[in-house]
């Protein structure tokens, strides 16, 4: 296993990181309006020095485990939310109890409570050098709040700026890990007819969520900072070609320096014969 070079999960830069939170704030203005256009816009403004640098994640093979990450993952589910939106609606599902703003919002806000709260941020830079080097844990999480879901985090973090939801963008907010979190089982597997969900939203944001972390951590896997050759493994020729490289290398190398290579036999002086050396070690004196 090959050890991991600190900062190499660094993706983005500041220019990127600042464009990214533009992007984010421009969605805000331009699907929401009235009150909670204000509210939201405010809570934003509150949160940008913290929120645009936020991760995603704790551990550099999750998602999205560097400085950023958190706005590019809130980016990437709208757009995933977005998409399979529109194909459950051309697919024929039962979309009229909710429409994009909806969507959006659900995903914009499903992992909000990854900021921390008011005051303290939820994920903190990890001064173990030792895990960062070994584990890949990046962060760590803050022991000084108070223990919460990220979701009731995020719900908890929406109540003290007044804005408020519908029951259905509830559901979906709160379902979008899916059977992730313990407390959702109850929701998801229901049996009794009138336990089971009445709205498919929160079905589109769970396969949203799972959609945009693979994609994120497929960007792990195959970028080149990954301890598991994932690429080989999943494309054989892959392997088969890097192998052939360092072959052809070592071959380059052997050439540059004399030695023999594998389509030359060494050769062996007849007085250097294997009888002729036998007889010279063991025949008689």
């Amino acid at each position: 296993m090959g050890k991991r070079i600190l900062g190499e999960t660094m993706k983005l830069k500041a220019e990127q990181i600042q464009e990214n939170w533009d992007k984010l704030i421009q969605i805000v203005e331009d699907t929401f309006e009235g009150e909670r256009k204000e509210l939201l816009l405010k809570m934003y403004s509150d949160f940008k020095d913290r929120g645009m640098f936020a991760p995603a994640s704790s551990t550099d093979y999750f998602h999205n485990a560097w400085p950023g990450g958190y706005v590019c993952h809130i980016l990437n589910i709208i757009d995933c939310s977005l998409k399979l939106y529109n194909i459950w609606k051309d697919s024929g599902a039962f979309t009229k109890d909710y429409g994009e703003e909806e969507v959006i919002f659900c995903a914009m806000h499903h992992d909000l409570g990854k900021l921390g709260d008011l005051t303290q941020d939820y994920y903190q830079p990890n001064d173990s050098e030792w895990h960062r080097i070994n584990q890949g844990k990046m962060y760590k999480e803050n022991q000084n709040l108070h223990y919460m879901t990220v979701t009731d985090r995020a719900v908890w973090i929406l109540s003290q700026y007044g804005i408020k939801m519908s029951q259905i963008e509830y559901l979906a907010l709160r379902l979008t890990d899916g059977m992730y979190e313990d407390g959702n089982v109850g929701y998801l597997k229901a049996y009794a007819e009138n336990h089971q969900l009445k709205t498919n939203l929160p079905l589109i944001l769970h396969q949203a969520d799972m959609m945009a972390t693979r994609i994120e951590k497929e960007s792990y896997m195959f970028g080149g900072s990954s301890n598991i050759p994932y690429e080989e493994i999943l494309t054989p020729e892959v392997k088969e070609e890097k192998e052939q490289k360092e072959k052809e290398l070592l071959e380059n190398v052997k050439e540059e320096f004399g030695a023999p290579t594998e389509t030359e036999t060494p050769t062996v002086s007849s007085s250097q014969t294997a009888k002729d050396l036998f007889n010279e070690l063991f025949g008689d004196k």
